[in-house]
């Protein structure tokens, strides 16, 4: 049986996994403005560590540690994510 790499099993759409591959581990500071659980728009400059799925919802992890839904993400470095209903 072949070996393949162990790829992340997200439910986002591949545009959106597309966008996000430009940033996820790179270490590239980014600027992800978000609703948080109370519906207040946040803004954070952190690095995205890593796009998963738990539970059936995608998160995004961020370099100190914080999870997102990715469904609570409206833009990230200025890029508005493709179906977020903000």
């Amino acid at each position: 049986m072949p070996n393949f790499p162990s790829t992340p099993s997200t439910t986002a759409s591949y545009s959106v996994q597309g966008m996000l591959q430009e940033y996820l581990g790179s270490g590239q500071l980014t600027e992800v403005v978000y609703r948080d659980s109370a519906g207040q728009i946040c803004a954070v400059h952190d690095v995205i560590r890593e796009l998963c799925s738990r539970a059936g919802q995608d998160f995004l992890l961020l370099g100190r540690g914080t999870m997102l839904p990715l469904d609570h993400v409206i833009t990230i470095n200025g890029r508005l994510l493709a179906g977020s209903t903000g």
